[in-house]
């Protein structure tokens, strides 16, 4: 939200901005900033405010120097005694608070213009969803008239299964007697060709006399 309006420069942890950080964001002083976080000390803290002292304070700047040359600059702005720290939550609390600053009034904008265009989506969503369950109520009483519909089909496939089979029985009794009837025909085949040549050789022997 805060970069839609305007960059937000953050240390180099990219979590944490200093004091003087926030001020030139909103374009305010940094006793502005001051004052706002001191006013409302419990909510900022609430949301994400740090004070650091002594080994924390030291460790900190550690950090934040070896990442500070890892990124090519040579120095490295130190507190001297105590550094306050705000978070984006932090910046964005404090946007809601300061009343003197333009950028301020444009984020808080930004948000009501965010969350009516939010407001509006959800509308036509819920329109879509009322318009889908609405089909849905049609959908169901088309299923509830289908059913018995779907039941006398599904009766009728059964009958027909069943018919499909006994036809398969009946078509397989026709082939085995057709392979017991073509057995047959081929012993006929044999008997005949032996009384074929059983007359043949009777009718020589007639003409031999």
């Amino acid at each position: 939200v805060l970069d839609k309006v305007k960059s937000l420069v953050m240390l180099p942890d990219g979590i944490h901005v200093r004091t003087e950080d926030v001020a030139r964001y909103f374009e305010v002083s940094t006793e502005a900033v001051k004052k706002v976080t001191q006013r409302h000390r419990v909510e900022v803290e609430e949301n994400g405010l740090i004070l650091l002292r002594g080994s924390e304070l030291r460790l900190f700047h550690r950090d934040m120097l070896s990442l500070w040359r890892g990124a090519g600059v040579e120095s490295y702005p130190q507190a001297a005694t105590q550094l306050t720290l705000y978070t984006r939550r932090t910046v964005l609390n404090l946007a809601m608070l300061l009343r003197d600053s333009d950028i301020a009034r444009c984020v808080r904008t930004y948000l009501l213009d965010t969350e009516e265009a939010l407001h509006t989506r959800y509308a036509s969503l819920d329109q879509r969803v009322t318009r889908i369950e609405s089909c849905l109520t049609g959908v169901g009483s088309a299923l509830q008239e289908l059913g018995p519909v779907l039941v006398r089909m599904s009766e009728r496939l059964d009958s027909l299964d069943r018919k499909v089979e006994v036809t398969h029985r009946i078509i397989g009794a026709m082939s085995l007697r057709l392979t017991d009837v073509q057995q047959d025909v081929v012993r006929l085949d044999g008997r005949l060709d032996s009384f074929a040549r059983q007359l043949k050789d009777l009718r020589r022997r007639s003409g031999q006399r």
